[in-house]
């Protein structure tokens, strides 16, 4: 008898601790949520306020931005970092909504946002030199050296990105793959500018102060920047949404900005603490 009642105590322990250790497998563990990031202002530079930022990356010591709208105010433009100067710029006709920009080689890709067509340009003089099609609405691009990264929506009336990011052969820009974004299982929606940084996409959140970052093997969000409060109200002409992302990796700084902002800001990246 006392033997039964002892492996009977044995085998519910047993249980037990494998009901426990279960249990902790499967609900979310406080101390692994994606870790979220504040800022610190490291410079502050002049940006052109009539710039409504779609496209933005950093190439031998110059900015490389396309700017969106219609009617004109679609271009893709050389910009000088230290002051803002706009020294090169080509304008796109006046039916395009000009959208993400990336380099390859002796060539820029530029998007167009519900064309369905992007534009191929000499890098070094913004002559046209071709075009190419793509499905749906184009929004932004970002290359790891090795092929192109493009996010948007397949349809080309959605009022909002797709949570996926498309990969492209960097020379026939067609499609190969495809990343799902996700955030503890939940889909990422409306990812705009894109930024390769350190191994993974940066990725502004169209219409909120939050930059995603990814890491392209998973497509899981790795972590959150928290850019509230970056740009400072003034009283003057009105300002959109925070979107453009630059890393200058030889100095590693990390550049952003926003649609009609006067201002473009280097950053550092703070860990917030645990609440």
């Amino acid at each position: 008898m006392l033997k039964s009642t002892h492996g009977t105590l044995v085998g519910m322990r047993f249980l037990i601790v494998i009901a426990a250790v279960a249990a902790t497998a499967c609900s979310p563990a406080s101390d692994q949520a994606v870790p979220e990031f504040a800022f610190e202002v490291v410079h502050a530079y002049p940006h052109d306020r009539n710039a409504f930022t779609e496209g933005l990356f950093y190439s031998n010591g110059f900015l490389y931005e396309s700017t969106g709208l219609e009617s004109g105010r679609s271009s893709v433009r050389k910009v000088r970092l230290e002051t803002g100067e706009v020294i090169q710029k080509f304008q796109l006709p006046d039916q395009y909504f000009g959208e993400g920009i990336v380099k390859w080689h002796d060539k820029l890709y530029q998007l167009t946002y519900k064309s369905e067509t992007g534009f191929i340009f000499d890098f070094e003089t913004f002559g046209k030199k071709g075009e190419f099609r793509y499905q749906g609405q184009g929004w932004a691009f970002t290359t790891d050296g090795k092929q192109i990264y493009m996010d948007g929506s397949r349809d080309v009336q959605a009022g909002t990105s797709d949570a996926e990011i498309r990969i492209l052969d960097p020379e026939t820009l067609k499609e190969k793959g495809a990343i799902q974004v996700t955030d503890e299982g939940r889909p990422v929606r409306n990812l705009n500018e894109l930024e390769w940084v350190k191994g993974e996409i940066f990725a502004n959140i169209w219409q909120t102060n939050r930059i995603a970052r990814i890491d392209p093997k998973t497509g899981k969000v790795v972590g959150w920047i928290d850019l509230s409060g970056l740009l400072p109200p003034d009283g003057g002409q009105p300002v959109d949404v925070l979107n453009g992302i630059a890393y200058d990796d030889e100095h590693d700084r990390l550049f952003v900005t926003g649609k009609l902002w006067p201002k473009l800001f280097e950053i550092k990246l703070l860990k917030k603490r645990s609440q």
